[in-house]
């Protein structure tokens, strides 16, 4: 990712409507397909500046990785330990059959080698374990923020399964998130296409627009793993060995 992308993250993890959000929709999804057990280990890998690791630390002590420097030292601040700096695929250093839940976080679609990227990190789970990912859905919404983030691709459903069976293991959930405001998302990006104004989408909006987007997107915690949703903006998975 550029650099102006890790910089927007730290300014902005703690208010920007999607990060607050999501955390909450994720933790409802971890808690109803996962069910960690109380001692769980867990490991993020492309943690960023570390906007997660307070969320996934209420289920389990957790290991964190980014190649980052800038960002892997706030991350590491937020941990109070040092995030690591292992690659994928190979995760040279990061122990095999030591994590009860991997966390792949709008990281997949960086990675040119996914299928791979797959398969080792289910190395690095225990007998049980689980990987949570989340990337961003439908190639027909490719836009400046895909460029400026380095995305390798957008996925749908169909294509991410098939990475998933490709890398050998097993989807216990497959769904899309961040439905509500997908009507939104969508029409800014062909509108921006048509316009050929496309600018990157991760700007704090005005207070009173942030907290009603964050309000709605949160809603979905509620529904997450429960009910089937309409295609939104993201998926996310549950992935097993």
């Amino acid at each position: 990712m550029e650099r102006i992308v890790y910089d927007r993250m730290a300014e902005l993890d703690t208010r920007h409507w999607w990060y607050r959000a999501r955390r909450e929709v994720l933790a409802a999804l971890i808690t109803r397909k996962i069910k960690l057990p109380k001692d769980a280990r867990i490991l993020e890998i492309g943690c960023g500046t570390g906007h997660n690791l307070a969320m996934l630390g209420q289920f389990g002590e957790v290991d964190a990785i980014e190649l980052d420097d800038a960002a892997r030292e706030v991350a590491s601040a937020r941990l109070g330990r040092a995030v690591l700096g292992a690659r994928l695929p190979e995760l040279e250093g990061v122990p095999e059959a030591s994590y009860d839940m991997v966390a792949l976080l709008d990281v997949l679609e960086h990675v040119e080698e996914d299928r791979a990227a797959l398969a080792s990190i289910a190395r690095r789970l225990k007998p049980g374990g689980a990987i949570l990912i989340t990337v961003p859905a439908f190639q027909w919404m490719w836009s400046a923020h895909d460029v400026v983030n380095h995305h390798q691709r957008r996925y749908s459903k169909r294509t991410l399964n098939a990475a998933i069976a490709d890398a050998g293991l097993k989807a216990d959930f497959v769904g899309y998130f961040n439905s509500i405001l997908f009507p939104l998302a969508a029409a800014a990006r062909l509108a921006g296409r048509l316009t050929g104004k496309e600018e990157s989408d991760d700007k704090l909006p005005p207070a009173p627009v942030n907290a009603v987007f964050e309000a709605l997107f949160g809603l979905e915690r509620h529904a997450i793993a429960r009910l089937p949703f309409t295609p939104g903006v993201s998926i996310a998975a549950v992935v097993r060995a």
